[in-house]
């Protein structure tokens, strides 16, 4: 039975072999690399399923490793490993790409339940995956939003928020139903990620019929424009 394949590309050579040993234990089949330009070879020649990376690491950070792989795999996993917080980096990386965070340190048992998460949705089969509302198409397999004859490259997250939306038009969606879906959780930290990606799916929307309504202390709704 064939393994699903993890990239781990982190300068911590005590946390690496930690969660190497650790996802191995748990059926992966796991390749290392301690920086960014050495992690781009690793993922040529491994073809991994899912790309784990820290942010910050010598000769290339994990932003600029995963720029380079967006370029020859737009729908491949992306989780960012990293010590940061401010809500300006949190955006940026998945602006170039990632599908998800986890904050230093973290759970093992939290790791494992992320990557299987998002192994589960980018495989799935894709009957079904490609929805219309008004004037918008989601093709959820492809984490792509269509708006006319435009298209707008999605990612995991974004793509996620508007599924949810997506099936739900016109119905009040609980932020903590998308927190819960996104991370596994409702921490109030969350909430200002969520917000910000919410921020970004009206930009992606402005040209289309349809809008992300505010609905104060609960959540949001997509409805027709006025």
């Amino acid at each position: 039975m064939r393994k699903d394949k993890v990239l781990l590309v982190e300068d911590d050579s005590t946390l690496s072999y930690i969660v190497e040993d650790a996802l191995a234990r748990e059926g992966f089949d796991v390749a290392t690399a301690n920086n960014g330009e050495a992690g781009l070879r690793v993922y040529d020649d491994f073809h991994p399923d899912i790309v784990i990376a820290d942010v910050m690491m010598p000769k290339m950070d994990g932003f600029g490793m995963v720029k380079l792989i967006r370029l020859k795999s737009p729908h491949v996993p992306v989780l960012f490993l990293t010590a940061r917080t401010a809500l300006d980096d949190l955006l940026h990386g998945f602006e170039i790409g990632a599908n998800d965070y986890i904050r230093k340190p973290f759970q093992i048992a939290e790791l494992v339940v992320r990557i299987k998460a998002l192994l589960r949705r980018t495989f799935a089969p894709a009957e079904d995956s490609v929805l219309t509302l008004a004037d918008c198409k989601l093709d959820f397999a492809a984490q792509r939003l269509v708006i006319g004859d435009n298209s707008k490259d999605l990612s995991h997250t974004e793509a996620v928020i508007l599924d949810e939306f997506f099936h739900h038009p016109n119905e009040v969606v609980e932020a903590r139903t998308l927190m819960y879906r996104i991370w596994q959780n409702d921490d109030y930290n969350n909430f200002n990620r969520l917000h910000g990606f919410i921020y970004k799916l009206r930009k992606y929307l402005s040209s289309s019929s349809l809008d992300i309504l505010n609905i104060r202390g609960i959540g949001y709704k997509l409805a027709q424009k006025d």
